[in-house]
């Protein structure tokens, strides 16, 4: 009985085999494609963080070289030639509208875009913002001003400290020096705002004749 058994076995094998090798002449390209799919993806995201790191060098040594020019009328030029995409557009348009030589009201055009520009990350949007009311000053009324400043002074926003110290400045603008007191105050104990920005703070408080300690420690 064993030689007939072996032999079934034998056969149902070489049957099992077979039918192995018939998956993989008709299957076989699948787990092929698959690796050669992982290989591929692995390759194209390699090359894809060189080319996007290759062109961030390019661009920042394209500013700094714009930067390092001595003429006004030479750096602002420079500037307006560096090749930018994306978010660095945000950053030429940020430093261009810094320069004091630039001409003020392309400066302020040009901060307006900027911070109406959805497709830009929120952060620059919001510098453009700051960078905007205080070049406008007086320029522009306390009620426009405060209606700008009031988003980026939400809870979570990146110039938050610094959008609450120019709400405070307008408090002073509109002769409210308690309430402007009392902001600042509350900067000068707000540990997101930077150690410089607190100490301005504190110095804007003593200007007005207030008193940097919270009103509960005055005693």
């Amino acid at each position: 009985m064993s030689n007939p058994e072996s032999f079934i076995q034998e056969v149902t094998e070489e049957v099992r085999r077979d039918r192995l090798y018939s998956y993989f002449r008709r299957y076989g390209w699948i787990p092929a494609l698959i690796v050669l799919a992982v290989v591929g993806g692995t390759a194209w995201t390699e090359w894809s963080k060189a080319r996007d790191a290759a062109q961030a060098q390019a661009f920042g040594d394209s500013v700094l070289d714009a930067l390092d020019l001595g003429g006004a009328e030479a750096r602002q030029q420079a500037l307006s030639a560096v090749p930018a995409n994306g978010a660095q557009k945000a950053v030429l348009a940020l430093l261009l509208a810094s320069d004091p030589t630039q001409d003020r009201a392309a400066s302020l055009a040009s901060l307006e875009a900027l911070a109406a520009d959805t497709a830009q990350p929120q952060s620059y949007r919001d510098l453009a913002v700051l960078r905007r009311v205080i070049l406008a000053g007086a320029d522009l009324p306390v009620a426009d001003r405060r209606a700008m400043l009031e988003p980026v002074a939400a809870a979570g926003r990146p110039f938050r400290p610094l959008a609450l110290e120019q709400l405070a400045y307008l408090l002073v603008e509109d002769g409210d020096t308690a309430a402007a007191i009392s902001a600042l105050r509350a900067l000068t104990q707000d540990q997101q705002a930077p150690a410089g920005l607190r100490g301005r703070a504190g110095q804007m408080i003593v200007a007005l004749g207030g008193d940097t300690a919270p009103a509960g420690d005055a005693g």
